[in-house]
């Protein structure tokens, strides 16, 4: 970015932009890469209006733009690699309506889905993709974000409506429809959500809303291994059981969330079960068949939580178990990847996977919303350690190939962005010339995003 590009950007947004040291570097990371790539400049934009002229700009003086909102990706999607201007668009977060009878929101980027379901809860209604951090929603639909209800509520792919998209030309695009469905021309809103802000930049958001839960119970079920706990969620989605949730974390993380939180549960892999119902009588019927699949998978221990609070505290040990692991080795820097395979395929993969990092001496953590075959693992160790970076590169690509061999995906749900570009080129390497071609149409330049995603 040249002084020209500065003058033209401070002229025109004044102290909405900045370069200070300080706001560059945290601009210039996310929640996964080791390294910083600071942009040259930082807009906070607060309107619609903002993220045209900015785009606008950068036509005009060739800089790249990458967008920004809480910074909680762990791809490397936020990552400036190539400076230029990060396009901040947190302070865009208004709830701009709830219509709680259309069963649906329109948002602001910047908006988290917390925030949204603070104000919708009053409504009986609420945003059901939950990702774990404080994520922002213009973030979750630009890496089609999942999380923990993904297997009843679907992705965020699932549960956007429609789109306000700014592109590189000036234009402001409206992508889907507020009407639940829509048979009317190309699908453009999907075309925008996962592509990680490379193709535009999301500036409004309209997202589907449910109904509240009426009974709510979680079953806890640990296991002796991983396998087997893999093994009981297949039994339990077989069943038509529509759990709210389904999720395992294996003994590293239980172990990892017992320090941060000061816990006692069993340090073994455990599976965790929300179901939901409209009577209390569905509901133990429910419970009572769950119960009875863990303890025939060969559950070493079953048991419920049903008030609220339980719950909470069991939830709340999941959604920190990545904040928990980096409190445990708070020196270590660390890698955080996901995969997601068919589902009956899913506890093969995922044992082979856990022996594979075993035999490799490798404290990794695995993780999964087995529930959908999608699991985590959470590598770590000092960033000086290159043998050991080294073993977890070649372990990370090990299992990315037993996942694509059982028809798998080498992201469910983190996405592409910097770090599984060459993951992208084995998986979709028959239609990377129709990506490119999509690419070059809406951003020419390639000034959006560039190194992200394509290989």
């Amino acid at each position: 970015m040249n002084t020209d590009a500065l003058d033209a950007l401070r002229a025109r947004y004044g102290e909405q932009l900045s370069t200070a040291a300080p706001v560059l570097e945290a601009h210039g990371r996310d929640e996964s890469h080791p390294t910083i790539h600071p942009p040259h400049a930082v807009l906070f934009a607060h309107s619609e209006a903002d993220v045209v002229d900015a785009l606008r700009l950068a036509v005009t003086h060739g800089f790249p733009v990458t967008p920004f909102a809480v910074g909680s990706s762990l791809e490397g999607q936020v990552i400036p690699v190539h400076g230029g201007l990060s396009l901040d668009v947190s302070g865009m977060n208004r709830v701009l309506s709830i219509e709680p009878g259309g069963f649906q929101a329109t948002v602001q980027p910047g908006v988290t889905y917390p925030e949204l379901n603070r104000q919708t809860r009053s409504h009986g209604l609420f945003f059901p993709v939950d990702p774990g951090a404080e994520a922002s929603l213009g973030g979750m639909a630009s890496t089609n974000a999942s999380g923990t209800a993904a297997v009843r509520y679907g992705t965020t792919r699932d549960n956007v409506l429609e789109l306000r998209v700014a592109l590189m030309d000036g234009t402001v695009i409206r992508a889907g429809s507020r009407a639940r469905k829509t048979s009317a021309g190309y699908d453009l809103k999907h075309l925008f959500i996962g592509a990680e802000g490379t193709l535009g930049v999301i500036t409004e958001l309209t997202v589907r809303l449910w109904p509240l839960p009426a009974h709510v119970t979680v079953v806890r079920g640990t296991f002796a291994t991983v396998q087997a706990a893999a093994a009981c969620a297949v039994a339990i989605m077989s069943a038509a059981l529509q759990p709210e949730r389904l999720e395992l974390i294996d003994e590293h993380g239980i172990r990892a969330v017992n320090a941060y939180e000061g816990t006692a549960y069993p340090e073994v892999p455990t599976l965790w079960i929300e179901l939901a119902a409209a009577s209390g009588g569905a509901l133990d019927d429910a419970v009572a068949a769950c119960t009875d699949l863990c303890r025939d998978a060969g559950a070493l221990h079953v048991d419920t939580a049903r008030s609220a609070a339980e719950r909470a505290a069991l939830w709340a040990a999941r959604h920190h178990a990545y904040p928990a692991m980096k409190a445990l080795h708070p020196t270590h820097a660390r890698l955080s990847t996901d995969v997601c395979v068919p589902l009956h395929r899913l506890p093969d993969v995922l044992a082979a996977s856990r022996e594979r990092c075993d035999a490799a001496g490798l404290d990794a953590t695995f993780l999964g919303h087995v529930g959908d075959g999608n699991f985590h693992v959470l590598f770590h160790a000092a960033p000086d350690d290159a043998a050991t970076w080294a073993t977890v590169n070649d372990v990370y690509d090990h299992m990315i190939s037993l996942a694509l061999d059982a028809g798998g995906t080498c992201s469910g749900e983190h996405g592409v962005g910097l770090h599984k570009r060459t993951h992208l080129a084995r998986e979709h390497g028959d239609s990377l010339h129709v990506m490119r071609g999509v690419k070059a149409l809406l951003d020419p330049r390639g000034l959006l995003n560039p190194g992200k995603i394509l290989p």
